[in-house]
């Protein structure tokens, strides 16, 4: 399997003095998701959680539901022409009787570390899929103080981050702020992916009472991904896209953007956010 890093030679150069010296850079490799044998997906990925990458992405297709729905997956032996296994093929069989889409040209999907789901933009495509509606009974309630603390938690989690500075993070939360779950790749929506797909492998789906912070933007396929996952709480670093707004307010998602400090932007179900009255109206 590959690594999560490499090291590869640069010329530094500093304030005018040039040396030579390795750097460590974070691992980009290329993972084919299969769905029973059949040819479905291509991400940029750093190697790692490749399984879990693979069920959560199916999760967020609207293929998987639960650890039942998985019979088996595996590396696909003989993945060269060679015979030899590249680590880089995974291949998702489902249980008998789960439901599986026509896999055609026009249905693979390509993604890549930058733009996730693209060719699935579409708030109607999520609505139909959707398996679980966002209904936290009774509802998630999280302070401004406990999300002002969290990217920092998360920041203190990321361990590739500190040796190449060139991953995305998204981290799980509980609604009392307690780490449940971290992962780190250079795609944030790989990192969402393994985050999803453990909870899959663990019998834990749907995440009712789980915030996701991620460090970056919060983009449409994220709060996809989020609503896919029964998420009631995304929380971002940086600025959600239109869409992504859109969406959260049509499932019901908290949707929290520029999380930085104690500021932060709420921009869709505020009432999960537990302000004082009379600084909500001011």
């Amino acid at each position: 399997m590959g690594r999560v890093t490499e090291r590869r030679k640069v010329i530094r150069i500093r304030d005018g003095v040039v040396s030579s010296r390795p750097d460590t850079l974070v691992a980009e490799e290329p993972m084919e998701i299969r769905l029973n044998g059949k040819p479905l997906a291509i991400t940029m990925r750093t190697p790692g959680d490749d399984f879990a990458l693979a069920a959560g992405f199916l999760v967020s297709e609207g293929v998987l539901a639960g650890q039942q729905d998985v019979q088996n997956i595996v590396y696909c032996a003989g993945a060269t022409a060679e015979g030899s296994n590249t680590y880089n093929v995974v291949d998702v069989k489902t249980a008998p009787g789960v439901a599986v889409p026509d896999i055609t040209l026009e249905r693979n999907v390509y993604t890549t570390s930058s733009c996730g789901l693209c060719g699935k933009a579409s708030l109607d495509a999520v609505r139909t899929t959707a398996r679980w509606p966002i209904a936290d009974t009774p509802p998630v309630r999280i302070s401004p103080e406990l999300l002002a603390g969290l990217p920092d938690r998360l920041r203190a989690a990321q361990r590739v981050f500190d040796r190449t500075g060139g991953l995305h993070a998204a981290a799980l939360f509980s609604e009392e702020g307690e780490l449940l779950d971290v992962r780190e790749d250079v795609g944030r929506h790989n990192a969402v992916d393994k985050l999803v797909g453990r909870a899959l492998q663990n019998g834990e789906l749907p995440l009712s009472r789980a915030v996701l912070l991620v460090s970056g933007r919060a983009s449409f396929e994220l709060a996809q991904k989020a609503v896919m996952a029964g998420i009631p709480v995304l929380a971002a670093v940086s600025a959600p896209s239109s869409l992504a707004v859109d969406l959260a307010a049509e499932a019901g998602l908290t949707l929290v953007g520029f999380l930085r400090g104690s500021s932060m932007n709420v921009y869709a179900g505020a009432d999960r956010i537990a302000v004082r009255a009379a600084a909500a109206q001011g």
